[in-house]
């Protein structure tokens, strides 16, 4: 016989959780969601998570203070467990229904136990920013402001776990904070990512600027490098979300899990047709990637930052790797100051989550000149060499034509670093391009001669040098491992990764690289 004063406790139990968990079926709530153009945070959470895995924590936080405990439902947050692709993460949104999301002492509570828990258990955590920033007058006085917490899990994660944010809204304050905590950052079109809000602007400094001039997607995709991938709606960041997981483990205890692959498709003797032979040629690293990988399927990284290098996910042989491949159609393939800042964040993001690293090179080396180096284009690229000396994951290296000067060793030409180091017929080795070293040595013999006098020495000169930065020198000194057919491209880096990835599952690491900072 069922007792009947526990009975009506659970009654209300279930009263109690209804009214949180179903206020997003009001009409009120509805309303006030078409008001702000936004979509609630419950059905984006679901739309994330495996259908019907999300468990909620925390249903019945609301605000510390009194006088707002009854219109606070979750104090601005809505998180918990479920699943993506049937592996357990951790989430947690911004409703921007409650105070416009705004951050306060009771709902950073409910963030912080999440936190700790998907960190003890090793599963990823995935963030939906959308907040007014901190709220006020909560955190106005000394009492409200010491209780905050700046994320001091998050800065100490070392990447023991893959944090993703994602920017659904305008974005301030403690979900700003999240996103540059983050390992991948997505930003859906029309939002904004920045510290303080353009009112708050405004009062401070007397400057008026809108949301998309101060922290919108073209700024952070093209001049700051803080989003990773835009999105033109949810839905979309939605599947970035779900594809970026599935590239990585859910820890760095792990390795990603090796997939099917066609077998078949190992060689390919056309691949070399993408590359044209004259060395001024230009074309699209993108095409060669896509050859590369499995199902022709890349997932590339910060497109439309650092131009000059590609960094992707992708599968080769089944395995998860990460790539960091020149792009001759921009400078050149020439590094800059922002190639390298986006080199090294990813070289960190693929060492701390067990990601071989793929490096494909066709480089006249580093961008020259004044704009450059006051950019710090010299510690820039010396913290690229370190972040590459320091990575303990498999390394692979093909250099397709050009190898020049420091930007060949600092793009994965270190023979001594890496586990494989191989060379197309196509390729040179040298300092620099043939006709500038040709420049260099005869440029005394150059004087007095007509401009058509001049590009004949040139010419001339290059053309006997061309022997001097033949790919088979250094094969004979044993500075490369081998000179490749290109067809055999793919085959060559499946039979390396099959020897190495297992080995490297088996070992402990000290990976210094997953305490480096997400930004910088």
């Amino acid at each position: 016989m069922r007792d009947e004063g526990q009975q009506r406790l659970v009654d209300e139990l279930h009263r109690r959780r209804g009214a949180v968990r179903d206020r997003f079926d009001s009409a009120a709530v509805r309303e006030r969601l078409a008001e702000l153009g936004a979509q609630s945070v419950r059905s984006r959470i679901d739309e994330i998570c495996d259908d019907g895995s999300f468990v909620e924590t925390g249903t019945f936080v609301v605000s510390g203070r009194p006088d707002d405990e009854a219109t606070t439902p979750g104090d601005g947050k809505i998180g918990g467990h479920g699943s993506v692709g049937g592996r357990p993460i951790t989430i947690i949104g911004d409703d921007v229904t409650v105070k416009r999301g705004s951050t306060a002492t009771m709902g950073t509570r409910r963030k912080k136990r999440l936190f700790a828990q998907a960190l003890q258990r090793g599963n990823p955590f995935v963030v939906l920013g959308e907040s007014a920033g901190a709220r006020i007058p909560d955190i106005l006085g000394a009492e409200g402001l010491t209780e905050m917490d700046l994320d001091r899990a998050a800065a100490t994660r070392q990447r023991r776990i893959p944090m993703v944010s994602v920017i659904t809204g305008q974005s301030y304050g403690g979900s700003s904070f999240a996103a540059a905590h983050s390992d991948i950052v997505v930003q859906v079109k029309g939002a904004c990512t920045s510290i303080t809000s353009p009112r708050l602007i405004e009062v401070a400094t007397g400057e008026s600027v809108t949301a998309e001039e101060l922290g919108g997607l073209d700024v952070h995709l093209s001049k700051t490098g803080q989003v990773d991938f835009g999105a033109s709606d949810f839905s979309e960041a939605a599947d970035i979300v779900r594809n970026v997981l599935g590239y990585l483990p859910s820890n760095a205890d792990r390795v990603p899990e090796r997939l099917d692959f066609d077998v078949k498709s190992l060689t390919d003797g056309t691949l070399a047709d993408l590359v044209p032979s004259r060395m001024r040629r230009a074309y699209d690293m993108r095409r060669v990637l896509r050859r590369l990988s499995d199902d022709g399927q890349i997932l590339e990284i910060q497109p439309d930052f650092g131009k000059p290098l590609i960094t992707a996910f992708a599968r080769i042989g089944g395995y998860s790797v990460g790539i960091l491949a020149s792009q001759p159609m921009v400078q050149a393939g020439a590094l800059d100051p922002d190639s390298c800042d986006k080199a090294v964040r990813f070289i960190c993001l693929c060492e701390s989550f067990n990601l071989p690293l793929i490096f494909l090179q066709d480089l006249p080396g580093f961008m020259v000149g004044k704009s450059v180096e006051h950019n710090r284009l010299l510690a820039k690229a010396i913290m690229m060499q370190q972040a590459f000396s320091l990575t303990t994951v498999p390394k692979l290296t093909v250099v397709m034509r050009k190898a020049y000067g420091f930007g060949y060793f600092a793009l994965g030409g270190v023979f001594e670093a890496v586990d494989g180091l191989y060379a197309w017929p196509s390729a040179a080795f040298g300092f620099m391009d043939q006709k500038a070293g040709a420049q260099v040595v005869r440029g005394r013999d150059l004087g007095g001669l007509s401009a058509t006098e001049r590009q004949s020495v040139l010419a001339e000169s290059g053309e006997e040098f061309d022997t001097e930065f033949d790919a088979y020198i250094p094969a004979k000194r044993m500075r490369i491992d081998e000179v490749i057919d290109p067809a055999e491209t793919r085959l060559t880096l499946v039979r390396d990764l099959e020897r190495l990835v297992p080995r490297y599952a088996e070992q402990t690491h000290d990976k210094p690289l997953m305490s480096w900072p997400t930004r910088w």
